[in-house]
């Protein structure tokens, strides 16, 4: 796994840490655990497809939806964080 640059030099954890676990976890079938590990993961898959789609089919203008799907990405990563280290 790398680690996180982030919470190296500052000591905490960032807004994406469990992000990779998340998906290992995903990748070996366990979709609620890896929900559970990060919320924010299914929301941030989406936006990266629909960010590739957007690199890749210029036909179509994604802009829109590509700040929707960030802003809820954002919202799911502040949640989460905000549930692992103030309510768990």
């Amino acid at each position: 796994m790398i680690p996180c640059l982030f919470k190296k030099l500052f000591g905490y954890e960032c807004l994406g840490c469990g992000f990779q676990r998340s998906l290992f976890l995903l990748f070996k079938g366990e979709f609620s655990a890896a929900f559970y590990m990060y919320p924010a993961l299914y929301t941030t898959l989406l936006f990266l497809v629909l960010l590739a789609f957007y690199f890749l089919d210029k036909s179509r203008n994604y802009q829109k939806i590509i700040w929707k799907a960030a802003t809820i990405n954002i919202v799911f990563m502040c949640i989460g964080y905000v549930y692992k280290h103030f309510y768990i």
